[in-house]
């Protein structure tokens, strides 16, 4: 299992909505024909099975209450997934646990472009008491083809 980072994750915005505390944020994962992860900080190799790939930063205080995939360009047949988050020191949280299949569970299908909400319904809405890292952890096959997908995560700035 490997972990992938996309590059320059730090200097990226997060985007506060129109409206009051309202929080949104649309983080993109896009492969070439091998599978390669094109904005990450790996040397060109496929995302493989079981690899982790970090998308993005949710930032503290987001009490996150949905996420929608959006895969525009689908991956090669059977590449399967979940999408989640964990904390960018590591460290766990007791009351806020990491969850890598909190928006997505294990063994969805990414090789249909889709517009789907997130389908995890059995989580409630947690406020984040840290900076976490929303995760693709992928399984069912290596990346071999093209693939684009944009993830829409939604909440609201509580603070911590």
């Amino acid at each position: 299992m490997a972990t992938i980072t996309k590059k320059n994750l730090r200097n990226e915005r997060s985007h506060a909505g129109a409206f009051g505390n309202r929080w949104s944020q649309i983080y993109s994962f896009d492969t070439n024909s091998s599978g390669y992860f094109l904005d990450s900080d790996t040397p060109a190799a496929a995302v493989g099975i079981t690899d982790v790939v970090r998308l993005g930063i949710i930032p503290a205080g987001v009490r996150l209450s949905d996420a929608m995939v959006i895969i525009s360009d689908a991956s090669a047949a059977s590449v399967t997934y979940k999408l989640g988050f964990a904390y960018v020191d590591g460290v766990d949280v007791t009351a806020v646990p990491q969850d890598d299949d909190y928006f997505v569970v294990a063994g969805t299908a990414a090789s249909t472009a889709i517009r789907q909400v997130a389908n995890n319904t059995a989580v409630r809405p947690v406020t984040l008491p840290k900076d976490a890292y929303l995760i693709w952890t992928n399984a069912g096959a290596a990346h071999s083809a093209t693939m684009n997908v944009d993830v829409v995560v939604q909440g609201t700035m509580v603070g911590v």
